[in-house]
């Protein structure tokens, strides 16, 4: 059986358990699907030999009654800023890096829970873009067009969903990058409430900013592996969630949408008054501010990390992204302490945003996948930088650490996916998938399976 037989998780996962599909089938479709489409680029490591032996033995315990649950057998594709014992984690740079000790502490949940490592994929520079184009690996191509960009930096991880080649991912978010390039490809890509999933074994972008969640097919897919890396037995059946109130943020949010992006934001909120869901306007404080506080943040603390390779092994660095590092060299500390207090007062402002409301709703990118290298993008007939374009909708909820998810909506503008992004309320994450499961349905969802 091949991978593209089976699409997620959830349908898979019980004929896995009653045997009637194996975890060495499975491995064998997703390599098969990555060989299929060596143009996309996805992966940086494949572990083929190590994944078709830990099927086999996987196989067996099945054999033997052992099923540990939904995620048994499963194949997950890990983002190469993650550590996985016994190889590079490169974090896509040219920068020397040694091999990986020991799992990072989310590939140890995965291990535990019967998931299959399938290889680590390509990303963004040190996760410091949204384009997956400056990368020591070559570029991630889109599944759809391989003259666009898959998004960024979780660039591969999304790619390698949408084109059959894993059942779910690991990415990272930073200012956006599980729902950049999950917005971009059609998938499903959660950033949990700020703490809630370790970062240990991960290369840190933004000490204060980082955020580690899964990427996959569904939202019930998605549960599945949020449950998992918080170390809790995965759900059963996920609560019906009632008449909602959903809130849509205008004027920063709203202000520069192209027409696809748009279109499928005034379809969404329309399928929910249809299914009898309260939709209203609201306002987010203080939103203009967002793009200031977050450079004065990410800047400065990305280049902390990386201020020893700087003095020693700066060429190595793709040009853009070394630019990005030595420019937080230059933040003052009295900007960000200041920017630190804007983050309390966006918190702040999201919060009351959310008072009365069970989430927010607004696009997870205004406008689709862009073409590969292009410095702007043109929007409503104005050019706008391409960093900037993709990261308006998404860093202002790392900022203030509220969980949000991606989801597939209309796409019917010109065949590319575009994304919804709902926001719910802090360390409710759990709520938030649970009105994601809601939603998903209303919003036109392309099937994401593009192989």
């Amino acid at each position: 059986m091949s991978a593209p037989d089976l699409r997620r998780i959830v349908d898979v996962a019980p004929l896995v358990k009653s045997g009637a599909v194996s975890p060495v089938d499975l491995v064998k479709g997703c390599l098969a699907q990555i060989d299929r489409r060596p143009e996309i680029n996805a992966f940086i490591t494949r572990l083929d030999r190590e994944a078709l032996t830990e099927a086999e033995r996987l196989a067996r315990e099945i054999r033997d009654g052992e099923y540990r649950g939904p995620l048994h057998g499963i194949p997950i594709a890990v983002k190469d800023l993650i550590d996985v014992t016994g190889t590079k984690t490169t974090s896509a740079s040219a920068v020397p890096v040694d091999v990986a000790a020991g799992d990072a502490a989310s590939i140890a949940q995965l291990r535990q829970a019967g998931a299959i490592v399938i290889g680590k994929t390509n990303l963004h520079e040190f996760a410091f873009g949204t384009t997956s184009d400056e990368s020591a690996f070559g570029p991630v191509r889109h599944p759809l067009d391989p003259a666009r960009s898959a998004g960024g930096s979780s660039g591969g991880s999304a790619a390698a969903l949408a084109a059959g080649m894993c059942f779910g991912a690991l990415g990272t978010d930073t200012g956006g990058s599980i729902r950049i390039p999950s917005a971009v490809c059609g998938t499903v890509g959660l950033k949990p409430t700020v703490g809630e999933i370790s970062v240990h074994g991960v290369v840190p972008l933004s000490a204060t900013l980082d955020h580690l969640g899964p990427m996959a097919r569904s939202v019930a897919d998605a549960a599945i592996l949020f449950d998992v890396l918080k170390g809790r037995p995965p759900f059963g059946t996920m609560a019906t969630a009632d008449r909602l109130t959903i809130g849509t943020p205008t004027g920063y949010f709203c202000d520069r949408l192209e027409r696809g992006a748009r279109q499928a934001l005034e379809r969404g909120q329309a399928a929910l008054v249809a299914a009898g869901h309260d939709v209203r306007e609201v306002d987010v404080r203080y939103a203009s501010w967002t793009p200031a506080v977050y450079l004065h943040i990410v800047l400065p603390e990305a280049s902390r990390f990386h201020a020893r390779w700087l003095e020693t092994t700066p060429g190595a660095y793709s040009p853009g992204v070394r630019l990005r590092l030595e420019m937080g060299r230059y933040v003052l500390a009295e900007d960000y302490i200041r920017a630190m207090d804007l983050r309390r007062a966006l918190t702040v402002a999201v919060d009351a945003a959310l008072d009365g409301c069970h989430a927010l709703l607004l696009p997870a990118q205004p406008m689709p996948a862009p073409p590969l290298g292009a410095p702007s993008v043109e929007i409503n007939g104005q050019q706008e930088p391409v960093r900037a374009a993709m990261l308006r909708l998404t860093q202002l909820f790392n900022i203030t650490g509220h969980p949000a998810i991606a989801l597939p909506a209309s796409h019917d503008v010109d065949d590319f996916p575009r994304g919804l992004q709902l926001v719910g309320r802090r360390h409710q994450t759990e709520r938030l998938l649970e009105i994601a499961a809601a939603c998903e349905p209303l919003f036109e969802p392309r099937d994401p399976h593009l192989g």
